[in-house]
């Protein structure tokens, strides 16, 4: 006679038609609400199949409390695949397993992301939304799995802890080192300005141009998607213009190699005819001839405060209200930005 298969967890899930999350929260009690018609139909189901709950709620208690989740927006970043490589790192180094899920800044894909991980039974997720999927992310929350939101931020949801940098001030102390050499006509290349970095960039951009009583040329800011060669497209619409501008900050990270491969395909010398500021942290931007002027954000603290948030969160160590952290970027002058000349004034 054959020997029954002991039933578990994702069977029970299966046959009652609810998430893993939704048993776990039916074994441990207190843990989250469950409706008491949906309580009643795992329990039916747990008999029924002959679950042994109390073995099954330990091994999930120990594999949630062992386990993150990280979601990331495009690991072909190089921004991404570092804060990937350093937050594995800081985990690791507390005994803390991470399940590395990537949403390529797709809505869709960032919604598969999150039922994989609720099915994977994690207690916490890091992860830097796409700035759509509001519901779901809600729906986690109310399931107990605490989020941390790294770089980017959801305004509906100002209950959820955030590590992010001073997207603003970045923005803001770049556009000021602009004005400081003598440029006016200035661009800003954003990221969507539905993700919270493109909006608080372009809104520190505004700030410092407004600040110095130069007026805003709508037609110099391109807010584009974080995918694909749109940072070319938007430098090769800058350059085209009448009056081009003189200064270029490219505060799209994703973007900036495809702005630099337009700028040094065309005939204008950085900086003699356009100062160039990006968002980047790669060692190469040094490199170049000239090396760039930079934006250098401090990803091995965005990693770290992300890991303790979500690693004490996990253990019950951190029981106070969200927390929002900002850290600050470095502002590095090197060669690529220079004194605005007479002729290029012109």
């Amino acid at each position: 006679m054959p020997v029954r298969k002991r039933s578990t967890i994702r069977d029970v899930a299966r046959e009652a038609g609810v998430s893993v999350a939704v048993v776990s929260r039916v074994l441990n009690d207190g843990t989250g609400p469950v409706a008491p018609q949906t309580r009643a139909r795992v329990v039916e189901t747990i008999e029924r199949l002959g679950f042994q709950p109390r073995a099954a709620a330990r091994e999930l208690q120990q594999q949630s409390t062992t386990t993150i989740g990280l979601v990331l927006a495009d690991l072909a970043n190089p921004f991404f695949a570092r804060l990937a490589d350093r937050v594995v790192w800081d985990a690791r180094a507390r005994g803390i397993h991470v399940v590395l899920l990537t949403n390529q800044e797709d809505p869709h894909l960032e919604a598969e992301s999150l039922e994989t991980l609720v099915g994977r039974s994690v207690g916490s997720i890091i992860a830097t939304p796409t700035g759509e999927n509001v519901d779901k992310w809600r729906r986690l929350i109310t399931l107990g799995v605490n989020i941390v939101f790294v770089d980017r931020e959801i305004d509906e949801l100002p209950g959820v802890d955030v590590v992010a940098i001073n997207n603003d001030l970045s923005a803001e102390a770049a556009t000021q080192h602009m004005l400081g050499l003598g440029h006016e006509r200035i661009a800003f290349i954003s990221g969507p300005l539905s993700t919270s970095t493109g909006r608080d960039r372009v809104a520190g951009f505004r700030k410092a141009m407004v600040a110095a009583g130069v007026e805003v040329d709508e037609q110099f800011i391109h807010a584009i998607p974080f995918r694909g060669d749109s940072g070319g497209d938007a430098v090769s619409a800058l350059l085209a213009l009448p009056n081009p501008p003189t200064g270029i900050i490219v505060g799209n990270t994703a973007q900036v190699r495809s702005a630099l491969r337009r700028v040094k395909q065309s005939a204008i010398a950085v900086p003699d005819d356009l100062s160039l500021i990006v968002f980047d942290d790669n060692p190469w931007t040094e490199l170049v001839s000239p090396p760039l002027t930079v934006v250098r954000q401090p990803i091995d603290m965005l990693a770290l405060h992300s890991v303790e948030l979500a690693v004490g969160r996990l253990k019950g160590a951190l029981t106070e209200p969200a927390r929002h952290i900002r850290v600050n970027a470095d502002f590095v002058q090197r060669s690529s930005t220079a004194p605005l000349s007479p002729v290029t004034a012109d």
